[in-house]
């Protein structure tokens, strides 16, 4: 049998790091309030996706459009709107300093996560945390 050290053998690493992946979801650590930080501006027409997963409830993925001048605040304010949009009145979904968004439940709404599912603008990096 082969010894493997110090990596991984050719093909291996793609097939290793799935159970990561699931397991970062998994892991995920749901909260009342999240905040988006948003770094950059657009440098292409592109689409950022969010995963809102309330504590036993359906998930929600939303698609935020966002277009190739669009600077810092405006990405941040596109994806507010976006979020505000398609949440409905379980959530309050806010701006602050500019360039973040906030995202709060409200009243009986469950604990959610909220997730990068994926982002195809360049120049835009996003930083999610719970708050």
């Amino acid at each position: 049998m082969a010894k493997i050290t110090g990596g991984f053998r050719r093909g291996l690493p793609a097939l290793a790091l799935l159970p990561l992946l699931w397991l970062g979801e998994a892991l995920a650590e749901p909260s009342n309030k999240w905040r988006i930080e948003i770094s950059g501006g657009a440098h292409s027409n592109g689409a950022i996706v969010l995963r809102v997963a309330p504590v036993g409830g359906v998930p929600t993925d939303i698609e935020i459009l966002i277009p190739r001048i669009a600077g810092e605040n405006e990405v941040a304010e596109l994806i507010r709107d976006g979020l505000y949009a398609r949440l409905g009145e379980g959530y309050r979904v806010e701006s602050d300093d500019g360039e973040d968004v906030l995202v709060k439940r409200r009243r009986e709404t469950p604990y959610f996560d909220l997730i990068l599912v994926s982002n195809s603008v360049e120049g835009v990096s996003m930083r999610l945390q719970h708050e």
